[in-house]
């Protein structure tokens, strides 16, 4: 085991300046023992920025008293930092997830430190960033300065993960179990759902899906498929079980074949210690994971994305409720551009007709102010609970009348007389 020069987080952080611009890694990889330390030193500092993906947890560093000493500008906007982003105290970048890496390596945003949580060291000169790469490695590239927080309970993933003891400036050990996503059960609509996209999934399909209830509805009816293979922007325990039965082998990706790409992960113990030193995991950059023309090169690409409201005409928001963001285009569009150009291939917006409050989430227009993520041009198919329907190549009114159709019974007569305007 190669010997690191550790200091406490206290010490490491003190290298901070104000001014300085830091980024740190999404998820289940923020290094939260850092940042405790950074937001201790608040009253020492001014002006400093941070960037970074979606985090969960600790974020005090955008509570109001801290206005003035850190600003936060998200590639998207988390639960914990929402209600300060509404508010004024942080801010959002809009941005597909396939230009965040770029916006940092151009400079866009830039970077004068990192702070990310690290594996043990292998026996040949290098730490794994494990769950997340995102557009971390990007960061580091630019960084004048990387903090390491070392944690055993990180996995080692391999990819664009692994980087030489040579990247990092200081050595912070600190041991915790990363967090873990919790799966509720699944509802009937949940099930629905999940059986209309799983009926359009064909056998050696590459899917991009995600974590969440509808995610692990499809997931769920794909037993017996053959054949599947998973790029994505992330993955989670749903993919286990058909990854276990032999269901999922990548044996028909022209990339990495046999191999599971995601540029981050967020799961149970389970898929944590599943791609702890397996060589059939990638966790890649956000700049390739995410790279329309890379998703484009493997056959029938199945892109499973949601939305918060979707026009008759096929305009998706999925960012905002009216004009308040909510959180982010994230990598939406990306695979839904893939998706579209991949021979074969199925981009698919799935969600609730209705939500639990008995609001329709296809509605005659967007609520004003809301944002188009994924373009009219550029929608395929939709699904519901009420069913499945494809609006690539439709005219206007034809789409409303699909959209109608799998829209929930009880608003099916208004946005009929809606209709008539589109």
């Amino acid at each position: 085991m190669t010997s690191l020069p550790f200091q406490t987080a206290d010490e490491a952080v003190k290298i901070v300046k104000s001014g300085d611009h830091l980024h740190w890694p999404c998820v289940a990889a923020a290094p939260e023992h850092l940042i405790r330390a950074l937001v201790a030193r608040a009253s020492e500092l001014e002006n400093v920025t941070i960037t970074h993906l979606y985090t969960e947890g600790y974020a005090d560093y955008v509570l109001p008293q801290y206005a003035g000493h850190f600003h936060l500008d998200s590639f998207f906007i988390g639960g914990n930092v929402r209600k300060a982003t509404q508010n004024g105290y942080a801010d959002y970048i809009p941005c597909s997830l396939s230009d965040t890496a770029r916006i940092i390596r151009e400079g866009h945003q830039p970077v004068n430190g990192v702070f990310i949580m690290v594996s043990e060291p292998d026996e040949e000169g290098y730490v794994s960033l494990g769950t997340s790469v995102d557009c971390t490695l990007a960061a580091i590239e630019r960084a004048d300065y990387v903090i390491a927080q070392v944690n055993r309970h990180m996995p080692f993933c391999y990819g664009d993960a692994r980087i030489p003891l040579s990247k990092i400036t200081a050595w912070v050990r600190h041991d915790v179990p990363l967090a873990e996503a919790e799966f509720p059960p699944l509802s009937e609509q949940d099930i629905a759902i999940g059986r209309h996209a799983a009926a359009l999934i064909p056998d050696g399909a590459t899917l991009q899906i995600g974590i969440g209830n509808i995610p692990n509805a499809v997931l769920a009816q794909l037993g017996g498929h053959k054949h599947l293979g998973i790029h994505s922007e992330m993955f989670s325990d749903g993919v286990l079980p058909l990854i276990e039965s032999g269901v999922i082998d990548g044996s028909r990706k022209k990339t990495n074949p046999g191999q599971h790409v995601a540029t981050f992960l967020k799961g149970t113990q389970k898929l944590y210690d599943y791609v702890h030193r397996n060589r059939n995991v990638r966790i890649d950059d956000v700049a390739y994971t995410n790279n329309p023309a890379v998703i484009a090169q493997n056959p029938k690409v199945v892109a499973l994305n949601s939305a918060i409201q979707i026009d008759l005409t096929g305009q998706v928001c999925a960012d905002s409720i009216g004009s308040t963001m909510f959180s982010g285009s994230g990598g939406q569009l990306d695979f839904m551009l893939g998706a579209g150009a991949s021979e074969g291939g199925i981009p698919i917006v799935a969600m609730p007709s209705i939500t639990a409050k008995g609001v329709s989430k296809i509605v005659p227009t967007l609520t004003v102010g809301a944002g188009v993520v994924t373009p009219r041009t550029v929608v395929h198919w939709v699904i519901t609970e009420q069913g499945a329907v494809n609006l690539f190549g439709k005219p206007l009114r034809e789409r409303a009348k699909l959209l109608i159709s799998i829209a929930h019974p009880s608003v099916r007569e208004e946005l009929e007389r809606a209709k008539r305007g589109v």
